[in-house]
């Protein structure tokens, strides 16, 4: 199995990583310094399971690596449109694409049945742009439920978690998801193929879309947020409005609020993606998280008003950080 990871920061490191201590033939695409470390000294996991190092190709070139048989993105979704040019030489007839990233993905609305069946979710797939570069039916859908962090170049300190669920935008159980799965256990990690991968892709976002813009615009951690009484009541609002679009696209999420955020509070004082990014200057990966389930909000007609407010000042706060 030959692997490319486009985007090997924090978790496409630690994938690679995984999978190369599994016998895949891994192949790395990151860039500068980060880059440079992972060259001289391979990649150096720091876990509560176990220390690791592992030697395995980087580059920022993939042209170099040429065609794969899984394309795992640790690209932020809000660049997929841009990547046509990294990820072309990467792909023959039947590579996969795995996405391990947060909120509604591109594909959502692909092979799912019903009266949405194919319809486009502009907020994450604006006029059909991500569509273009990476084709749905290429697309495996994968949720992440571990918790990492690059802790310096070339250095991923891995938090909790080892669970990457999997599954396909049509709910089969395709050879190539149980091949992928069977790699990433033989590697350490967990990897279920789940039909119905798209409750586990709300069950995901119930916490993202609350925790991580609050924590932007709070610079607050898990642990702080789900302390402060007036913050908690927030996000247990813009839960159960989230589960209420999920219900009403025939999603079922099976875990309730209070133990969603009795979750969040054991992961104690982590920083969320979000706020990470804030702090580093880089873009905010807000569409997928907010507007997609805003759009879908009014797609289904279900009213959303703390999500609309959420997300009309985290929107704010993201194009002024650009700016």
């Amino acid at each position: 199995m030959k692997v490319a990871v486009l985007g090997a920061g924090a978790i496409g490191a630690y994938v690679g990583a995984a999978l190369h201590r599994a016998g895949a033939d891994v192949h790395l695409v990151a860039r500068g310094p980060h880059l440079a470390a992972m060259r001289q000294h391979g990649v150096q996991v720091l876990s509560p399971r176990g220390d690791f190092t592992v030697r395995v190709h980087a580059t920022d070139d993939p042209a170099e690596i040429g065609p794969v048989d899984f394309v795992v993105l640790g690209l932020k979704a809000n660049s997929y449109a841009a990547c046509g040019p990294l990820i072309e030489p990467l792909l023959h007839g039947t590579t996969a694409v795995v996405a391990a990233q947060n909120g509604i993905p591109w594909w959502y609305f692909h092979a799912h049945g019903g009266p949405y069946d194919g319809q486009r979710v502009q907020s994450v797939d604006p006029d059909g742009a991500v569509s273009a570069v990476l084709a749905p039916e290429r697309a495996v859908g994968c949720v992440v439920y571990a918790a990492t962090e690059l802790a310096g170049p070339g250095v991923v300190r891995h938090l909790e978690g080892t669970r990457f669920s999997i599954g396909e935008p049509d709910r089969s159980v395709s050879a190539r998801c149980l091949a992928l799965s069977e790699a990433m256990r033989a590697g350490g990690l967990k990897c279920p193929v789940e039909p119905e991968l798209r409750n586990d892709i709300w069950l995901k976002l119930l916490g993202n879309i609350s925790f991580n813009p609050i924590s932007a615009l709070s610079r607050a951690t898990m642990r702080q947020m789900c302390l402060h009484g007036g913050t908690r009541k927030v996000i247990e609002t813009m839960m159960a409005e989230t589960l209420s679009v999920a219900e009403a696209l025939g999603c079922e999420v099976g875990v309730s609020i209070e133990r969603r955020l009795a979750g969040a509070e054991r992961v104690g004082d982590h920083r969320t993606s979000t706020l990470q990014d804030l702090e580093r200057g880089k873009p905010l990966e807000l569409d997928v998280l907010l507007a997609a389930v805003v759009e879908l909000a009014e797609i289904t007609d279900v009213e959303v008003p703390t999500l609309r407010t959420v997300h009309a000042i985290s929107d704010l706060l993201a194009l002024r950080s650009a700016a």
